[in-house]
């Protein structure tokens, strides 16, 4: 999604917040493959609990639904799989905070539900090291949202000039852009 507003705006360097970050390996290891194709991305982890976030990196404890930023703070601002576990009114306030710290896109990568992403999951019980983990998965996967249901949620709370586009990606991930109105695509 970093690549596709790369392109679209023209411009190879970006901050981004990721929210949610935890350990912040996703957005390290895209980080590092968008450097070799010549995109700078400067990441800051945001997460509720510290002992989530790694010692070394720049992270900082924070609300998701109350970001301690001032408004167009950062270029992007990201989250991976962390929508589903939020109520439709919760993730309404977390994509309008999200909009308003950012000054081009809120990027979202998620889960989407569906019977056989479950039936996958129940599958994998006896290659799982922790039934916790475990039932983890079970639950993602049912609070999951269908792009039809992001779309539906989402799009309404937007002014009209605000573009949001909802990919579907590989083994029932979506990938969600809510562009900022005033973005040149």
């Amino acid at each position: 999604m970093v690549e596709r507003i790369a392109r679209a705006t023209g411009i190879r360097q970006f901050s981004l917040l990721e929210v949610a970050a935890g350990s912040g390996t996703v957005p390290e290891i895209v980080r590092r493959k968008l450097e070799r194709r010549g995109i700078e991305l400067h990441v800051t982890l945001l997460d509720r609990m510290s002992s989530h976030l790694p010692s070394r990196t720049r992270g900082l404890v924070a609300d998701a639904l109350a970001l301690p930023f001032a408004d167009d703070t950062f270029d992007l601002v990201s989250c991976n799989l962390f929508a589903h576990h939020l109520a439709p009114s919760q993730l309404l306030e977390f994509v309008q905070e999200s909009l308003r710290v950012s000054r081009r896109a809120l990027l979202i990568n998620d889960l989407i539900r569906h019977r056989l992403h479950l039936a996958l999951v129940y599958a994998s019980y006896p290659l799982m090291g922790s039934k916790v983990a475990w039932l983890d998965g079970l639950t993602s996967v049912r609070r999951a949202y269908v792009p039809e249901e992001m779309r539906g949620m989402i799009a309404p709370a937007l002014a009209a000039q605000i573009p949001l586009e909802i990919r579907r990606n590989y083994l029932f991930r979506m990938g969600v852009i809510v562009w900022k109105k005033n973005v040149v695509r």
